[in-house]
């Protein structure tokens, strides 16, 4: 005859409770069922929908970072006077992020041209807002090719004296 837990048709309602009312406690107790294997008792429905929301953060911080990058880039290019060490800053701290990000996350790489068509609408954004330069100034589509946007040594526009040259 098979073991029955009086409490079973609580564990569901308890895991939902929690889940609305404290996420990290959730976790740490989610976390627990898994590692002493009490599937009865895990919160499958919550659980399913948080990895799937971890997956669609991944992507999100990919567009993210490629819209910094690529607004980084536009200014660079259209504001050549106003180059400064921030801007190059940020332009490679953002390639070193993705690249890490990359790194952990290599099943995002046949996404990245799509998040590049995606990111450069905020890049320009970007760039609008920082530069007041008018949106026709921007081309409608990325005028940087995919490898371009992510290569340490691509500087779009005349160059600079901040940018030092490889050898």
């Amino acid at each position: 005859m098979p073991e029955t837990n009086p409490n079973a048709a609580q564990q569901p309602m308890a895991a939902l409770n929690l889940y609305e009312a404290d996420f990290y406690a959730w976790t740490q107790e989610q976390t627990k069922l898994l590692r002493n294997q009490q599937w009865s008792q895990v919160d499958l429905p919550n659980l399913i929908e948080e990895i799937e929301s971890l997956g669609k953060q991944q992507r999100q911080e990919l567009r993210s970072r490629l819209s910094v990058l690529v607004g980084h880039l536009l200014k660079w290019k259209h504001l050549s006077q106003g180059e400064s060490r921030s801007w190059l800053a940020t332009i490679r701290i953002q390639r070193l992020d993705i690249a890490e990000l990359l790194e952990d996350n290599p099943s995002l790489k046949p996404y990245l041209e799509e998040a590049l068509r995606k990111a450069y609408v905020r890049g320009v954004e970007l760039a609008i807002a920082e530069t007041n330069l008018p949106s026709r100034t921007f081309p409608p589509d990325c005028a940087y090719r995919l490898a371009e946007v992510l290569d340490d040594r691509f500087y779009p526009g005349e160059s600079s004296e901040l940018v030092e040259p490889n050898l």
